[in-house]
């Protein structure tokens, strides 16, 4: 008899770490935005890795951006289901957006290569 609740107890605790597991990894799954979604969520706010990159995108549509330590400005718009933006001097790039959580993905369809980082309100930076 204790053999079979000890059993029992064993297949209910790996029942809630799965669980567990399971709702976890849903919750940092990433999901594409839709185009209403890209502007509510990037209007105002700050793109940046905490490290190489930051980038403002302003409500009036301009962008002001200082990456490696070099400070540029160009535009952003929502076009579609992308959020389109260009540098000074740069053509205009298109990316589908991706979020889990905090964590923002910028993809660009056909590149294997994605521009991570996360939305946070915009930091005082000299």
């Amino acid at each position: 008899m204790m053999a079979g609740r000890t059993a029992i107890r064993g297949a209910l605790a790996a029942f809630f770490v799965a669980g567990t597991v399971a709702k976890a990894d849903a919750a940092n799954a990433f999901r594409q935005l839709k185009g209403r979604e890209i502007t509510a969520k990037f209007a105002g706010q700050e793109f940046t890795d905490e490290v190489h990159f930051a980038e403002v995108f302003k409500r009036d549509g301009s962008l002001s951006a200082i990456s490696m330590g070099k400070r540029k400005t160009g535009k952003w718009r929502v076009v579609g289901d992308e959020l389109c933006r260009s540098h000074e001097g740069d053509e205009q790039r298109c990316y589908q957006v991706w979020v889990a959580g905090t964590k923002v993905q910028l993809r660009q369809p056909g590149i294997s290569v994605t521009e991570d980082g996360v939305l946070q309100k915009p930091a005082a930076r000299n």
